[in-house]
């Protein structure tokens, strides 16, 4: 017996040192370290990312896809000769590759999307302010994804290590044939993939289908593939490409409903961007520890079901990468945003746009205005909004920030609309306003002064607070309400609320089922098509025909439709939406990753769902596929005459008949309140703001609000409206 085990711990003792010997040799450690990536990778697709693996044959080619590129990658060490370097080089590529994979597991976490080239390179001007909630994105088992790194780290360098760097110069041969193996594994995985996916790098819009097939390295090298062709794309166009995006408009065009066309003819125009607003917040009550139930929204409910509101129920974001940002796109100019980043970040500084403060200043001397408590450079807002034609920006140089009323995407929106009213009050009317709130944003933090609403219980802290935030965004709205009437300017103005976006990402719905009624385990792509659904309300002070439309549509839809309800003419726009009062309006909601809404169909990835049950269709006939195909169709034409205008910047080719012209250097957002003094006062008894309207009078005192921020304070940070300054030549 004592033999035996003796030679039980010999074997095992000689496989320890052959295991030791192997991974001191060069050819041995790169081996290990690509084994190693490769699970970590497959672990992270397993765990992070939601691919929609669908059968073996797709799990197995999710499970071999890290090698081919792991291998291409990690075979540049190998052409460095001398010992040092080559693992240095190992190490500068493990841990750049590592860096990817985990930054796509964070931007995943808040996005469910991946990283692309042009999100990275404009990180710079979206990374303002957003180190908590960053923070609040780590999860335990990130330790996990960097522990690979730190053990290589430890087998190389360490003195107690039991493996030794090889010292001996590696054969240039060996660096070939790694290099040549990862490529002979990538062609073999593409078969793979096209064999189930056919096309999968020419037809498809959804980067999931990219990553679960070639996984996350292609992805980026992909992706600034892509990239570089778009910039080279806009190089090339000309005014011929025009002619294909004016035929898909003039085809795709809903002439306006006379019943709704002009109600709000000649009114200030007043957007409320409400942060991370989701539909089913409409007429929602929280139940509490004990039974008791709270509405979250009451008087947004109360404008929702309101007798001069026209509303949707069937209203969804349709942003991309660009989030917020994206739907200003949409809701500024009914183009979506990029396919890859931020539209703002990639095309606001250079392109050519006819927005909506453009047409209506052409139309109808609307004066434009954008409000938002965060630096201006934020998503590149400062320069998109000169490209976009706004007249003033009023960003965080003119609100006075402290640490009590500030949060880290900008002023609390309670301080921040009290603080917005003097600017507001001086802008020559009519006016093309929006003021962009912050409060409701992930990952949804409040100070204990301003809580005054009890937290859902499920333990998740994201979907926990998201209730009591969204509530103190229904009271700083009713505050502006308030003020808006008791300045007489609430009569005056069409009032335009809207979602811009999800605020419960996809990956914490099933935690939120509950509280919807919902079995998580039931929970599908179905329920995620619908979480993406946002409130859009168009309430026109005395209208009186209210209604809660079961239309469907999307952000894309709203330009169109506030332009006809202020009474002007459309044809000659570039609108990739149409008018949702429209009898001939396109009901199908097109996705920027693809998938589709429709009333009869629901289409997530290649899973298709009845709308009206919310039952999977699982064996489609074949007029059902037709039609969905034609869905797709439809919904990928959109997107693509969308994508071409912007990545070509074909509008500076075409100029509808009465669009003024603008030059971005004409635009300069300092010292605006004092310019919009110099104005109304060299105007005179013309004078159209409700300043001048009001007989030179502040109306900031009338504004009242319970921000616990501004208990005795008078007027803080407010400018002395007795004084006007003299005008300049």
């Amino acid at each position: 017996m004592a033999r035996t085990s003796l030679c039980v711990f010999k074997k095992e003792a000689i496989s320890v040192s052959q295991l030791k010997h192997v991974l001191s040799k060069r050819l041995g450690f790169f081996t290990f370290a690509v084994i190693l990536f490769w699970l970590k990778s497959y672990l992270v697709y397993q765990v992070e990312f939601e691919l929609g693996v669908e059968g073996l044959f797709q799990e197995f080619i999710l499970f071999i896809n890290p090698i081919a590129t792991t291998v291409f990658l990690f075979s540049i060490a190998l052409y460095f000769t001398k010992s040092k370097k080559a693992y240095g080089a190992l190490f500068v590529v493990y841990f750049l590759t590592s860096l990817l994979i985990y930054s796509n597991v964070l931007y995943y976490r808040e996005f469910s999307d991946f990283l692309t080239i042009s999100t990275i390179l404009g990180a710079g001007k979206v990374s303002n302010g957003i180190g908590a909630s960053a923070f609040a994105l780590l999860r335990p088992q990130d330790i996990l994804y960097w522990s690979d790194f730190f053990l290589l780290l430890f087998m190389a360098y360490s003195k107690k290590s039991p493996i030794k760097m090889d010292p001996r110069p590696m054969l240039k041969r060996y660096a070939v044939a790694a290099t040549t193996l990862g490529m002979t594994l990538f062609a073999a995985n593409l078969a793979l993939a096209e064999s189930n996916r056919p096309q999968l790098l020419a037809r498809t819009f959804d980067r999931n289908y990219i990553v679960k097939y070639l996984g996350v390295n292609f992805f980026t090298a992909f992706d600034g593939y892509q990239t570089a062709q778009n910039n080279q794309m806009k190089a090339s166009a000309d005014e011929s490409d025009m002619e294909n995006v004016l035929s898909y408009v003039q085809d795709h065009h809903a002439e306006p409903n006379t019943d709704y066309y002009g109600v709000a003819e000649g009114k200030n125009v007043i957007y409320l961007q409400l942060e991370s607003f989701q539909q089913f917040l409409i007429d929602y009550q929280l139940e509490d520890e004990n039974g008791e139930l709270h509405e979250v929204t009451p008087f947004i409910n109360s404008l929702y079901d309101n007798q001069d509101s026209y509303s949707f129920e069937n209203f969804y974001n349709q942003v991309g990468q660009g989030k917020t940002a994206d739907s200003e796109m949409l809701v500024e100019n009914s183009l979506f945003g990029s396919s890859q980043g931020g539209a703002f970040t990639q095309y606001g500084t250079a392109n050519t746009f006819q927005s909506a403060s453009q047409i209506l200043r052409s139309e109808a001397g609307y004066t434009s205005a954008m409000f938002h408590g965060n630096v201006g450079s934020f998503w590149n807002r400062d320069n998109t909004y000169k490209s976009f034609g706004i007249d003033y920006f009023f960003d965080d140089e003119y609100y006075t920030f402290t640490e009590e009323n500030k949060l880290e995407y900008g002023m609390k929106d309670k301080i921040f609309f009290q603080e917005s009213i003097q600017y507001l009050e001086q802008l020559p009317q009519p006016f093309y306003s929006k003021f962009i709130t912050v409060s409701n944003h992930f990952p949804y933090p409040l100070d204990e002064a301003n809580v005054d609403f009890p937290a859902a219980t499920t333990g998740d802290n994201t979907i926990d607070n998201y209730f009591v935030t969204a509530h103190y965004l229904d009271q700083a709205v009713e505050e502006f309400f308030n003020y808006l009437k008791a300045s007489g300017l609430y009569e005056d103005s069409i009032i335009v609320l809207y979602g811009d976006h999800y605020g419960i990402s996809n990956a914490r719905n099933e935690s939120l089922a509950p509280l919807l009624g919902e079995d998580p385990e039931e929970w599908n792509g179905y329920n995620n098509a619908v979480m993406q659904e946002v409130p859009a309300i168009f309430h026109v002070p005395g209208a009186g025909n209210g209604e809660v439309f079961d239309t469907y549509g999307g952000q894309v839809d709203m330009l169109p439709t506030l332009l006809h309800l202020l009474g002007i003419e459309t044809t000659d726009n570039v609108l990739m939406g149409t008018d949702l009062f429209s009898e001939e309006h396109d009901e199908t909601v097109a996705f920027r990753n693809g998938d589709i809404v429709s009333p009869k169909y629901t289409v997530n990835g290649s899973v298709i769902y009845d709308t009206k049950t919310g039952e999977q269709i699982l064996e489609p006939s074949q007029e059902v596929l037709d039609e969905v195909e034609q869905l797709k169709a439809n919904a990928n034409q959109q997107l693509s005459t969308s994508d071409s205008i912007l990545q070509s910047d074909l509008l500076r080719f075409y100029t509808p008949e009465g669009l003024l012209q603008d030059d971005i250097a004409d635009y300069d957002y300092q010292n605006q309140l004092e310019k919009l003094k110099q104005i109304n006062e060299q105007l005179g008894e013309e004078a159209t703001s409700l300043y001048s309207r009001n007989g030179r009078q502040s109306t900031v005192p009338l504004y009242e609000t319970n921000a616990p921020e501004l208990a005795d304070k008078t007027n803080d940070g407010i400018a002395d409206y007795e004084t006007v300054p003299e005008p300049t030549e």
